[in-house]
């Protein structure tokens, strides 16, 4: 067992806390505006259409996020406690709400500039799948989102004396291993646009369907609401990719298992 001390705010400046979660999240976003760069004339964007498109997801990302865990998180707390609904730099952020709000500002943006939403949602997959997984390390660090009780030798003390499951490091893991194989898929062949994205939706709903049998939650009918919203998540991509995409799954399957 080891114990966790980390302190989530690396400096301040007179009264302002800087904190690593919003240290992480501005990254996050950089390199989304990074990769966009890259590709906004395969996309069909100008640079400073770029730079408004990761205006409008960073914005949608963080009010999807916020809603979602106020009201299917903690509604009581923050019903008692409405202005801490701002306080979005103590964490707090669902990962599913920022997943809503993100399809939200990035189609309303891609039919006003009239370019293709899923050749955008493809470019982000990878850049999204790493902010992601510094943001599980962020959740770490804020002692936030803890594990199940168990007696592994690699168990944490999060500062309630139980040795506990390091839930975020094995999402962030997740996180880390799918982007690999995604931007290994990128580079290996072409794809028709979304399937990348999808296929991210997918292997994120069902790695967080499992990882969270390993989470301390309240359970509604045997699982944690993460887990009925990843399982629509994991339904809904599995369908489109069924339907719209089964020659890009069977090159994968011919890469994978005739190579």
């Amino acid at each position: 067992m080891w114990s966790f001390q980390i302190d989530p705010v690396l400096f301040h400046v007179g009264f302002l806390e800087v904190r690593y979660y919003g240290i992480i999240y501005a990254f996050g976003f950089l390199l989304a505006l990074y990769f966009l760069m890259k590709a906004r004339h395969k996309i069909g964007l100008s640079k400073d259409d770029t730079y408004d498109l990761v205006f409008y997801l960073m914005i949608g990302d963080v009010v999807g996020a916020r809603l979602f865990h106020v009201l299917f998180w903690e509604p009581a707390y923050y019903f008692a406690n409405p202005l801490k609904i701002l306080y979005v730099w103590e964490g707090g952020l669902a990962f599913h709400g920022g997943l809503v709000g993100l399809l939200i500002a990035g189609y309303w943006f891609s039919k006003k500039k009239n370019f293709s939403f899923l050749k955008m949602a493809d470019v982000l997959t990878v850049p999204a799948l790493i902010g992601l997984a510094f943001g599980r390390i962020a959740n770490f660090i804020n002692g936030e989102l803890v594990g199940t009780m168990t007696t592994v030798s690699w168990c944490v003390n999060t500062g309630d004396d139980l040795c506990r499951h390091p839930y975020v490091l094995y999402s962030a893991a997740k996180r880390f291993a799918i982007a690999g194989l995604i931007f290994f898929l990128q580079k290996k062949d072409e794809y028709k646009e979304g399937f990348l994205f999808l296929l991210m939706l997918l292997l994120l709903g069902i790695g967080r369907f499992f990882l969270d049998y390993m989470r301390e939650d309240v359970r509604y009918f045997s699982l944690s609401m993460g887990q009925w919203m990843s399982l629509v998540m994991f339904l809904i991509a599995g369908v489109l990719l069924l339907k719209n995409y089964r020659l890009d799954l069977r090159k994968i399957f011919k890469g994978f298992f005739f190579v």
